[in-house]
């Protein structure tokens, strides 16, 4: 099992975010409770490149400051949405430690949040979203919450992802030790 943290940038994680308090309370007590029970913290930062809000050369780049990623654990950088593009390294990585279930949360959920979903499920990930621990922006189409409880409460679940609460959340990074996550019953 690991914690996957997607574009926590401070270039993207703000105030403007659908539910941002209870998101970032949420972000920031699954990667506390993660360390606590070494359950490997994974970073995957986007970079837009030169002269946008998503500049490595600038702070916005940098992990949101609550967030913040110990020297220690791995981070992995893309251009695209998806974590799991063969640019990053990510698959690779993962498959060479022998790992399927992965927690993914960050932003923003309608953008590199789904594409990350979606691939990790097709290359066979056991991909696993915690309530209210992504969110994004209003877009021209719809709203940031409807576009939250779309992506949440209807696309992810029906094939890709195991949708779970905060608390599963925490019991799944408690037990990791298992022998069998698959066999944990949550609830």
């Amino acid at each position: 099992m690991i914690l996957l943290v997607v574009d926590t940038q401070k270039g993207c994680f703000n105030e403007k975010l659908y539910a941002f308090e209870t998101v970032r309370d949420n972000i920031k007590r699954l990667i506390a409770v993660a360390r606590e029970n070494n359950v490997e913290v994974v970073y995957v930062q986007h970079d837009d490149g030169p002269g946008t809000d998503l500049d490595k050369a600038t702070d916005n780049y940098e992990v949101y400051e609550e967030f913040a990623p110990r020297d220690n654990e791995r981070r992995f950088e893309k251009n695209v949405n998806s974590a799991f593009h063969p640019m990053t390294g990510l698959t690779e990585y993962l498959q060479s430690k022998g790992e399927k279930d992965i927690i993914v949360i960050g932003v923003s959920t309608d953008y590199c949040m789904d594409a990350t979903i979606k691939s990790g499920f097709e290359k066979g990930f056991n991909i696993y979203v915690p309530s209210y621990t992504n969110s994004t922006y209003d877009n021209p189409y719809f709203d940031k919450e409807t576009a939250y409880k779309y992506f949440n409460e209807f696309m992810w679940g029906t094939r890709y992802a195991k949708m779970i609460t905060v608390e599963q959340a925490i019991h799944l990074l408690k037990t990791r030790n298992s022998s069998n996550n698959e066999g944990t019953v949550l609830g």
